[in-house]
């Protein structure tokens, strides 16, 4: 069984982290608007930008922790695909 960990680029520019085991209906399900407290609603419509396949779900639940506590310039360098730049944003970050 795979999970994702997946980010959704918003209407308003923002990004919602998850995780889920079934991509598609998640997403199909955030764009229609079935969740009624979703963080996404009133952000519709969505776009896939960026998601990462695991075979543990902790490890998914993990990676969606993690990604949700970055900030926006980290968030856009994953979506980028520039992996190498992630230790220099944390270590920039963290040196303010």
């Amino acid at each position: 069984m795979s999970f994702f960990t997946y980010i959704l680029e918003c209407c308003d520019g923002s990004y919602y982290t998850g995780f889920t085991d079934d991509l598609e209906c998640r997403v199909e399900a955030h764009q229609s608007g079935e969740y009624p407290d979703a963080y996404t609603l009133r952000r519709r419509p969505v776009k896939l930008v960026f998601y990462y396949e695991f075979t543990d779900a902790d490890d998914a639940l993990a990676f969606e922790k993690q990604i949700k506590g970055w900030r926006r310039a980290k968030k856009k360098a994953l979506i980028n695909g520039e992996w190498e730049k992630l230790p220099e944003l944390s270590v920039a970050y963290n040196r303010r």
